[in-house]
């Protein structure tokens, strides 16, 4: 499946990529009864091949207590009275039980089991509840983005390091503007759902003041305030203050081979085209938030951009991106070997395969917040309307 144009969490889900962290009722579903009676047909046939000196009947004690670990209240009721049926079977057929209290364990396995599959039912459905709050929460910050909005072509993709939470520190967003497209990818210090709240009103204000301010540098301004505010209610609640680095472009309409950029602390993007791959002169600015300290805001930087040019922003969670022996991943090389490819600056055929790549070389383990921002100029035109509440 692909990505595009800021859906995201689409990622195929082939055996390295991120599905294999899920929990086992996740990833088989209705598949997992396959296991207790597996385990079943297991306990019968060494009950038939063993001498009758080994009584194995008694292992029927194990089918309901793993069906109660991986199926729900009716099925383990199915295994508890098969189990608790063919005890009396198998032992008139080889006659190798060791008497009644092999029966009783067998018994006292579908007691336990019974309350057991209870209680797993109710906390599966409690996840799925926080798992439905945190997915609304996701739709919030990281919205999805229609084709050719605002006049270029983008695709994203985000991997929260809490896999079943889904949501993080990192966040992006493409705004059409009366000016031209404005795009910020960023990363928040911290991660999960504590990071989500800072995450959240630098979007806000950025949607609202990307749309209004013409220049960049008072955009800059405002996104900094915001998140002087932000640190000032998080230090009146005893909260920990917190800074962000980002990336905003600005693909202004008058200039469309030019872009406007500001970053504050945040690696800078690459930019991929048909003479290869780039990467954007650093920033000399300090993370939002930080901007008192470093004696003020980061200069706007006005480069050019070819429109056949795909610009990447990603947050650390790629650069910082590790494997089984602590080897970082190399993003510059793996875009060398990317970019002599059929359609590979195609930002939806871009950022999912940076993200694929990202997952097989960690091998699925994120421990960060993972965001991955491809835009580009594109023919197709959905420009904002002035006085109106933004894009």
């Amino acid at each position: 499946m692909r990505v595009r144009s800021a859906e995201v969490n689409r990622l195929p889900q082939p055996p390295s990529v991120p599905g294999t962290q899920l929990p086992v009722l996740v990833r088989y579903g209705h598949r997992s009864w396959l296991i207790p009676a597996v385990l079943l047909v297991a306990v019968v046939v060494v009950d038939a091949l063993t001498p009758s000196s080994f009584a194995s009947v008694s292992w029927l004690a194990l089918v309901p207590v793993v069906a109660a670990g991986l199926c729900g209240p009716p099925a383990t009721v199915v295994f508890c009275c098969l189990a608790i049926a063919m005890y009396p079977a198998l032992d008139s057929i080889w006659a190798k039980s060791q008497g009644v209290e092999d029966f009783l364990l067998v018994v006292a396995g579908c007691v336990l089991a019974l309350p057991l599959s209870v209680f797993r039912a109710q906390a599966a459905a409690y996840v799925r509840h926080l798992q439905g709050a945190a997915e609304t929460t996701r739709q919030v910050v990281l919205r999805p983005v229609p084709p050719g909005w605002g006049g270029v072509d983008s695709a994203a993709r985000y991997l929260a390091a809490d896999v079943e939470a889904r949501v993080g520190g990192d966040f992006y967003d493409v705004v059409a503007s009366p000016f031209g497209a404005r795009v910020v990818l960023g990363d928040v210090q911290g991660k999960g759902l504590p990071a989500v709240s800072t995450a959240a009103a630098l979007v806000g204000c950025f949607r609202e003041a990307a749309f209004r301010e013409p220049d960049l540098a008072t955009l800059a301004s405002r996104l900094e305030e915001r998140v002087h505010r932000q640190n000032l209610l998080a230090s009146r609640l005893g909260e920990e203050e917190r800074f962000v680095t980002a990336v905003v472009i600005w693909f202004p309409d008058d200039a469309p081979e030019e872009i406007e950029l500001v970053n504050f602390g945040h690696d800078s993007p690459h930019v991929l085209g048909p003479d290869g791959v780039r990467k954007l002169p650093p920033g000399s600015g300090a993370p939002l938030g930080l901007a008192g300290l470093a004696g003020g805001l980061p200069e706007v930087q006005r480069l050019r951009l070819g429109t056949d040019e795909t610009v990447l922003i990603v947050s650390d969670g790629v650069t910082e991106a590790r494997d089984r022996q602590g080897d970082f991943f190399d993003l510059r090389e793996y875009l060398d070997e990317l970019v002599g490819g059929p359609g590979a600056t195609a930002p939806e055929r871009l950022v999912e395969a940076v993200a694929a790549a990202v997952v097989r070389h960690t091998g699925g383990r994120r421990t960060d917040d993972t965001a991955l921002l491809a835009v580009r100029h594109s023919p197709v035109r959905l420009p904002a309307e002035p006085g109106r509440c933004g894009g």
